[in-house]
């Protein structure tokens, strides 16, 4: 295919540079996760693996909202599903991608949209009293904390730390502090 895309920021080995495999791609994913994906974070994600520019994919999924192939269901959080018509070509296309790039791009989606939904079940404040730097992480089920901790950290940096942490897998959080409040000393 011809490189018609922007490539800045996107790796030589593994990267994509047409516009068409581009958007190839994005209709495999949003078809092979299935659920609604963050159009933002998925253009961040690819091009923080290399794999294509942010512009690019911006760009793309925007042509593909414009062709029927995709469909924004929240613009509050910019996500978006597979139309049919986008299934079908994703299923009809996705052989012209490499398999190395399809599995970057899937691992790399997959993880995005983990964290995804991770945020919109927390609630991660960060607080300065006098002095002091607090964080405040929150599990959230039905509009409703059901676990809240609050720490005192060194700075804003090893808040924002722990806050990346935690919406790594806030519910293993949550498991491990049930775990050590209830486990019996033998």
């Amino acid at each position: 295919m011809e490189k018609d895309a922007v490539s800045a920021g996107v790796s030589e080995a593994g990267g994509l540079f047409s516009t068409a495999e581009i958007r190839i791609l994005l209709c495999y994913l949003i078809s092979s996760i299935n659920q609604p994906v963050p159009g933002r974070m998925l253009a961040d994600v690819l091009h923080y693996e290399g794999i294509a520019n942010v512009f690019e994919v911006n760009d793309s999924i925007a042509a593909l909202c414009e062709s029927g192939h995709l469909k924004q269901v929240d613009e509050k959080d910019d996500t978006y599903i597979i139309t049919d018509s986008g299934r079908n070509a994703a299923q009809t296309l996705k052989t012209t991608l490499s398999m190395t790039v399809k599995e970057r791009a899937f691992s790399a989606a997959l993880r995005m949209v983990s964290r995804f939904n991770h945020s919109r079940e927390t609630d991660i404040k960060i607080s300065r009293e006098g002095d002091k730097t607090f964080i405040t992480c929150s599990a959230i089920d039905s509009g409703e904390p059901f676990m809240s901790v609050k720490l005192l950290v060194t700075d804003e940096e090893q808040a924002i730390y722990i806050k990346e942490r935690f919406l790594e897998d806030p519910s293993k959080i949550y498991s491990e502090i049930i775990d050590m409040l209830t486990k019996r000393n033998k």
